[in-house]
């Protein structure tokens, strides 16, 4: 499986004799490809091009007298095999903004329904152009409604839209993005689990905390988030998870599925953590009839503190606690 998009540097000197022997040749000989001059004009002092391959491939290089630049999601040439990998935010910033601007232009053509949402389209950009996962991603987004049921897609994409465009995960993008994966195939349920962590960071935010994610713990692990406030105070660590509904799981009934999801990490992760960590689960995955039957019995879960939770693309959150939670979650979900 192929890693997010990065850039890859080379320090070596380039010309346009090179460019053709070295990066299109071998890739026109293997897939078909064509030499072209991007959208938009290069960062100031930087020559550019595109190359775009038969089976829907994209590279995208960049050099001047000091450094180039290789972008692509498809095989990169022997030429620059030993050549080390960048973030966008780690390369310079007329580079990574211009490389961003292609892409974002790319998309904006191929599916203009998920370009509309800039920040969430700009913040999955590693993954929506990855290698192996540039289908599957969008798929996932186009879909599967980010893992809510029964909703629309504009819905759920508005939603994450809203939380992402506040720029509180910007400084985390590759960490956080790289959790949707870049598998081929399309796992609904995985992908659910990874935008959960987008949910209860949302909703951490929401109640005015300053969040953190992969918090790496005295046992060699990482809980997702510390939460900090403002406010000073505790500024505990949470650890999520997401139980999958009775319909698609051996579970019995909504309230045995969130039991046993809940069991697991508590057996695992968690124990090893030694407690203080605030569990958090999330039932966003749920139906409207299977929610009420949680949030009647509201069932322990193997862990206190712990805040049980289901969100909607409108925003409402419900739920409720066991334990004394060190967080004061506010106006930010609806107690049932």
């Amino acid at each position: 499986m192929a890693s997010p998009l990065r850039f890859r540097r080379s320090m070596e000197r380039w010309t346009d004799d090179r460019i053709e022997r070295d990066l299109l040749r071998p890739l026109d000989e293997k897939f078909g490809a064509d030499l072209l001059t991007p959208h938009y004009a290069g960062p100031n002092g930087y020559e550019t091009r595109r190359i775009e391959m038969g089976n829907g491939d994209l590279a995208l290089f960049t050099w001047n007298d000091e450094a180039a630049f290789w972008l692509g999601n498809t095989e990169t040439p022997s030429t620059l095999w030993r050549t080390e990998k960048y973030t966008f935010d780690e390369v310079p910033y007329p580079v990574a903004r211009w490389a961003q601007r292609e892409l974002l232009a790319d998309l904006q053509v191929e599916d203009p329904w998920l370009a509309e949402y800039d920040h969430l389209s700009w913040f999955f950009l590693p993954v929506f152009f990855s290698k192996d996962g540039r289908e599957s991603t969008r798929r996932f987004f186009r879909e599967h409604a980010a893992g809510f049921p029964d909703a629309t897609r504009e819905g759920a994409l508005s939603f994450y839209e809203e939380f992402l465009s506040t720029g509180v995960l910007d400084d985390y993008r590759y960490t956080m993005s790289s959790k949707l994966g870049t598998s081929p195939q399309v796992d609904p349920v995985r992908m659910a689990s990874a935008m959960t962590e987008f949910t209860a960071a949302k909703l951490l935010t929401d109640a005015g905390y300053e969040v953190t994610p992969e918090i790496e713990v005295t046992t060699g692990h990482s809980l997702d988030f510390h939460a900090e406030s403002p406010k000073g105070g505790e500024s505990p660590l949470v650890e999520v998870t997401r139980p999958r509904p009775p319909t698609r799981r051996n579970a019995s009934t909504p309230v045995a599925a969130v039991r046993e999801t809940a069991e697991t990490k508590t057996s695992g992760q968690l124990k090893k953590h030694g407690g203080g960590a605030v569990l958090f689960v999330d039932c966003s995955s749920f139906r409207d009839d299977e929610w009420r039957a949680v949030k009647g019995e509201q069932p322990g879960v193997h862990h206190r503190p712990a805040v049980v939770f289901r969100a909607r693309p409108s925003g409402e959150v419900e739920a409720y606690s066991k334990g004394s939670v060190p967080l004061d979650l506010g106006g930010a979900v609806k107690r049932v």
